[in-house]
């Protein structure tokens, strides 16, 4: 199983040979320059600290496609549900962050507003919940917003994948389980801040989120969690538990007649993919300095599928590119601006989205990356 042949039609194993690994130089090589580059443009007044802070968003997001990407580009399992995971590692955030705000009786104000009052209370009886105490260290947040996503992930991959759904059944499965947790999330009963969700984030471990120059580093922090969440995912491509995920989508049948169990490497790479997408939301919450139960609706989930999917499904880096520039074109299509006599309108971005999306299945199934490998006569696994 040294030469498996994946979906996208290009090679894994041996054929990634050493003009590959220079690909992967070169590409980590572009975003590293990418860090040093941006900040210095915003230091000198070329761009505005809010570009910086909105592209260390969409970076976050892209650790996210990382982890969709394993699942379903390499596994073959098409998962709507990590729209949930990475609300989990945001939450968890948020609820650290509202603990660094203004306080009412030692309740932070996030959750102060709308509480949920029980017939007979009245202001002053508000009492913490238990769970928000845990999350008041900034370590311990850090290792739940990751360890929690992940152990919920491996909960719902083992009952699934113990059962065997699969398919378009595991595909409907994950996305109610999503939608049934948006509606847990905006129950103001649930002392999680209802639809409002978590805001008024003032310091992060100390620091003033307003400061420029924490926006800027948390940009880098996160650029640095890109590149390293991007070569554990190669590294996993590569390795021999790489080859059975491969063989897991292309076989799981023959596989399993080898006497390999395959809902054991399915758990394990979706817990992963969990852990993943809990992290990019510890990222993103501070930058984007709010997280509600919007971020699990159905949209979010399809969204993060789109961007694997016009980005390159089955390559890592495609992943990566795709989230970057589906979000970059959002930024630019949802503001309103104007070409001579053409007036263009936010309300149009859901049309360019569908016709980008059907584009590429029917004309550009390898995506984005496809289409550059074909530019530059690339035959070989740049992933």
């Amino acid at each position: 199983m040294t030469n498996v042949e994946t979906g996208s039609g290009y090679y894994l194993g041996s054929l990634a040979g050493s003009s590959a690994k220079q690909l992967n130089k070169g590409f980590l090589g572009s975003i590293v320059a990418l860090a040093s580059l941006l900040p210095m443009l915003a230091y000198a007044g070329i761009i505005s600290v809010e570009t910086v802070n909105m592209i260390g968003r969409y970076m976050a997001l892209a650790i996210v496609a990382l982890g969709l990407d394993l699942i379903w580009g390499y596994t073959g399992i098409l998962s709507l549900c990590q729209a949930l995971f990475f609300s989990i590692g945001g939450y968890a955030m948020g609820i650290y962050l509202a603990h660094q705000g203004t306080l009412h009786n030692g309740i932070p104000e996030a959750l102060y507003v709308v509480y949920p009052y029980k017939v007979g209370e009245t202001r002053g009886m508000e009492v913490l919940p238990w769970f928000w105490a845990i999350f008041k260290s900034f370590n311990l947040t850090l290792i739940l917003g990751i360890l929690l996503p992940g152990l919920l992930a491996g909960f719902i991959g083992f009952l699934g994948f113990k059962s065997r759904v699969k398919g378009v059944y595991f595909s409907i499965l994950t996305q109610a389980l999503t939608v049934a947790a948006m509606m847990f999330f905006s129950k103001n009963e649930m002392k999680l801040c209802g639809t409002n969700g978590l805001t008024h984030f003032k310091t992060i471990a100390g620091f003033d989120l307003s400061d420029p120059n924490v926006k800027i580093a948390l940009y880098v922090v996160t650029l640095i969690c890109l590149i390293v969440a991007y070569l554990l995912c190669l590294a996993i491509t590569r390795s021999r538990f790489g080859r059975v995920l491969l063989a897991v989508r292309d076989s799981e049948t023959a596989l399993r007649f080898a006497g390999y169990e395959p809902f054991a490497f399915k758990t394990a790479i979706f817990a992963f993919a969990g852990m993943l997408a809990g992290l990019a939301g510890l990222l993103y919450t501070p930058q984007a300095n709010i997280i509600t139960p919007s971020y699990m609706e159905a949209r979010w989930s399809i969204l993060m599928v789109i961007w694997v999917a016009v980005g390159g499904r089955g390559t890592l880096c495609g992943a990566v590119v795709g989230a970057l520039l589906i979000n970059l074109l959002y930024s630019v299509l949802t503001s309103q601006w104007s070409i001579g006599s053409f007036d263009w309108k936010p309300e149009y971005w859901p049309i360019v989205l569908g016709l980008l999306f059907i584009v590429v299945v029917l004309a550009l199934p390898n995506g984005v990356i496809g289409v550059w490998r074909k530019m530059v006569g690339k035959v070989t696994e740049l992933d």
